[in-house]
């Protein structure tokens, strides 16, 4: 049984961590999770495409939304901005996600989403 658990310990040790924040890397410094948005454009500057947008709102416990009117009579909007770095040749677009002026969440492709 202590071989066992030593084997399991040695196992996870050795495992990359599979959740893992994104991050990037600006001509200021790195931006990442929990970073203000005075800090993103302090190390990023200006985004070249922004935008805003209400999150859904789901029902408590499911991943059920609740519909429009409903959901903007009961539960205030929350806001979300997008902005879109572009990185130059050969790197892909970078789009941060932020929640009351705090980065949530960061994420990169070909194309924005």
């Amino acid at each position: 049984m202590k071989l066992l658990s030593l084997a399991c310990t040695m196992i996870v040790a050795g495992s990359p961590c599979l959740a893992s924040a994104e991050s990037l890397r600006c001509t200021g410094g790195m931006v990442s999770e929990g970073d203000s948005r005075l800090s993103v454009i302090y190390k990023c500057g200006q985004p070249h495409l922004a935008d805003t947008y209400c999150a859904p709102v789901y029902y408590p416990g499911t991943l059920e939304v609740v519909p429009q009117p409903l959901a903007s009579a009961i539960v205030p909007c929350q806001v979300v901005e997008a902005w879109l770095y572009e990185r130059g040749p050969g790197n892909l677009m970078a789009t941060v996600y932020l929640r009351s002026g705090v980065v949530q969440s960061i994420s990169y492709g070909r194309e924005p989403r």
